[in-house]
C-alpha cells in the first residue's frame, strides 16, 4: 500500500467510515510489517536487521489494537474471525 489509502474514504457512509478507517488501518500495518521485514533480510548490518525486526513487531502490536477496536466495532468481523479460526482447527486437528 505504501501510503495510499486503498478506498476512497469520503465516498464510505459515515456509519461504516470507522471500520472502514481501521480495515485501511490494518492493511497499512501489514504492509509495514511486510515492508521491515523484507529490509531485514536483505540489511548487512546486524544492528540495522535488529532494529527492522524489532520495529515490524511493534507494528505486529498496532495490528493486534486495530483488529480489538474493529471487532468491538463490527460483530459480523468478530463472528467471521472465529468461525474461520474454527475451519482452520477442523482442518488441522486430528
Amino acid at each position: 500500500m505504501l501510503s495510499r489509502i486503498p478506498v476512497d474514504l469520503t465516498k464510505i457512509d459515515p456509519e461504516d467510515l470507522d471500520r472502514e478507517i481501521l480495515r485501511a488501518a490494518i492493511i497499512a500495518e501489514l504492509d509495514a510489517i511486510n515492508l521491515y521485514e523484507q529490509l531485514a533480510a536483505m540489511a548487512t548490518d546486524e544492528n540495522v536487521r535488529a532494529v527492522l525486526l524489532d520495529v515490524a513487531r511493534e507494528e505486529k502490536t498496532h495490528v493486534g489494537e486495530f483488529q480489538a477496536l474493529l471487532l468491538d466495532l463490527d460483530e459480523e468481523q468478530a463472528e467471521e474471525l472465529e468461525h474461520g479460526a474454527e475451519e482452520v482447527d477442523e482442518l488441522t486437528t486430528e
